[in-house]
Protein backbone atom coordinates (compact mmCIF):
# COMPACT_ATOMS: atom_id res chain seq x y z
CA UNK A 1 0.00 0.00 0.00
CA UNK A 2 1.52 3.33 -0.70
CA UNK A 3 0.89 6.47 1.49
CA UNK A 4 0.59 9.78 -0.46
CA UNK A 5 -1.51 12.90 1.15
CA UNK A 6 -4.34 14.27 -0.01
CA UNK A 7 -3.04 17.66 -2.05
CA UNK A 8 -0.46 15.08 -3.61
CA UNK A 9 -2.89 12.43 -4.85
CA UNK A 10 -5.08 15.42 -6.38
CA UNK A 11 -2.29 17.00 -8.04
CA UNK A 12 -1.68 13.65 -9.76
CA UNK A 13 -4.79 13.01 -10.66
CA UNK A 14 -4.56 16.25 -12.41
CA UNK A 15 -1.70 16.01 -13.70
CA UNK A 16 -3.54 12.41 -15.52
CA UNK A 17 -6.38 14.10 -16.61
CA UNK A 18 -4.30 16.61 -18.47
CA UNK A 19 -2.48 13.53 -20.52
CA UNK A 20 -6.03 12.20 -21.51
CA UNK A 21 -6.94 13.01 -25.08
CA UNK A 22 -8.48 16.24 -26.22
CA UNK A 23 -11.44 14.50 -27.79
CA UNK A 24 -11.80 12.46 -24.56
CA UNK A 25 -12.68 15.92 -22.20
CA UNK A 26 -13.43 18.48 -24.91
CA UNK A 27 -16.63 17.03 -24.76
CA UNK A 28 -17.58 17.15 -20.96
CA UNK A 29 -20.26 19.18 -19.95
CA UNK A 30 -21.02 20.25 -16.66
CA UNK A 31 -18.33 17.98 -14.91
CA UNK A 32 -16.62 18.73 -11.92
CA UNK A 33 -13.60 16.19 -11.00
CA UNK A 34 -13.60 15.39 -7.46
CA UNK A 35 -11.21 13.48 -4.98
CA UNK A 36 -12.96 11.55 -1.85
CA UNK A 37 -10.89 9.34 0.58
CA UNK A 38 -13.58 6.43 0.04
CA UNK A 39 -16.84 5.63 -1.04
CA UNK A 40 -20.13 6.70 1.28
CA UNK A 41 -21.36 3.16 1.23
CA UNK A 42 -18.12 1.72 1.94
CA UNK A 43 -17.13 -0.23 -1.24
CA UNK A 44 -13.90 -0.90 -2.55
CA UNK A 45 -15.00 1.86 -5.54
CA UNK A 46 -11.60 3.00 -7.05
CA UNK A 47 -14.11 5.43 -8.65
CA UNK A 48 -17.87 6.65 -9.37
CA UNK A 49 -19.44 8.60 -12.31
CA UNK A 50 -22.40 10.41 -10.16
CA UNK A 51 -24.68 12.14 -12.84
CA UNK A 52 -26.78 11.90 -16.02
CA UNK A 53 -24.68 9.78 -18.99
CA UNK A 54 -25.44 12.13 -22.01
CA UNK A 55 -27.31 9.48 -23.90
CA UNK A 56 -29.97 9.69 -21.27
CA UNK A 57 -30.28 13.52 -21.16
CA UNK A 58 -33.49 14.81 -22.55
CA UNK A 59 -34.03 18.58 -21.49
CA UNK A 60 -30.95 19.04 -20.03
CA UNK A 61 -29.48 22.25 -19.40
CA UNK A 62 -29.27 25.40 -17.53
CA UNK A 63 -29.13 25.66 -13.78
CA UNK A 64 -28.36 21.62 -13.49
CA UNK A 65 -25.77 20.51 -10.63
CA UNK A 66 -22.75 19.40 -12.27
CA UNK A 67 -22.10 15.84 -12.77
CA UNK A 68 -19.26 14.60 -10.66
CA UNK A 69 -16.41 12.38 -11.54
CA UNK A 70 -14.99 11.35 -8.37
CA UNK A 71 -11.95 9.68 -7.20
CA UNK A 72 -11.31 7.60 -4.73
CA UNK A 73 -7.73 7.38 -2.85
CA UNK A 74 -7.68 5.24 -0.39
CA UNK A 75 -8.58 2.55 -2.65
CA UNK A 76 -6.26 3.73 -5.32
CA UNK A 77 -4.09 3.93 -2.76
CA UNK A 78 -4.59 0.18 -1.25
CA UNK A 79 -3.86 -1.10 -4.84
CA UNK A 80 -0.68 0.56 -6.40
CA UNK A 81 2.75 -0.22 -4.59
CA UNK A 82 4.68 2.79 -6.95
CA UNK A 83 3.67 5.85 -8.26
CA UNK A 84 3.96 4.49 -12.03
CA UNK A 85 1.31 1.71 -11.01
CA UNK A 86 -0.52 4.46 -9.15
CA UNK A 87 -0.69 6.88 -12.07
CA UNK A 88 -2.10 3.55 -14.42
CA UNK A 89 -4.46 3.22 -11.93
CA UNK A 90 -6.05 6.34 -11.88
CA UNK A 91 -5.67 6.84 -15.94
CA UNK A 92 -7.71 3.52 -16.06
CA UNK A 93 -10.45 5.11 -13.57
CA UNK A 94 -10.35 8.61 -15.19
CA UNK A 95 -11.13 6.95 -18.94
CA UNK A 96 -13.77 4.63 -17.42
CA UNK A 97 -15.58 7.04 -15.31
CA UNK A 98 -15.28 9.65 -18.24
CA UNK A 99 -16.90 6.14 -20.77
CA UNK A 100 -19.87 6.16 -18.17
CA UNK A 101 -20.41 10.01 -19.00
CA UNK A 102 -20.56 9.42 -22.84
CA UNK A 103 -23.18 6.63 -21.80
CA UNK A 104 -20.74 3.69 -22.13
CA UNK A 105 -21.66 0.77 -19.83
CA UNK A 106 -19.61 -1.37 -17.62
CA UNK A 107 -19.84 -4.80 -20.19
CA UNK A 108 -19.09 -2.70 -22.92
CA UNK A 109 -16.13 -1.33 -21.07
CA UNK A 110 -15.08 -4.61 -20.33
CA UNK A 111 -14.86 -5.82 -23.95
CA UNK A 112 -12.79 -2.55 -24.54
CA UNK A 113 -10.24 -3.63 -21.70
CA UNK A 114 -10.93 -0.46 -19.33
CA UNK A 115 -12.98 -2.07 -16.59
Amino acid sequence: MMDMDTDAFEALVVDELDQLPDEMVDGLDNVVFVVEDRSDDGEELLGLYDGLAVTERDRYGMGELPDRIIVFREAHLERCATESELRDEVHTTLVHEIAHFYGIDDARLHELGWA
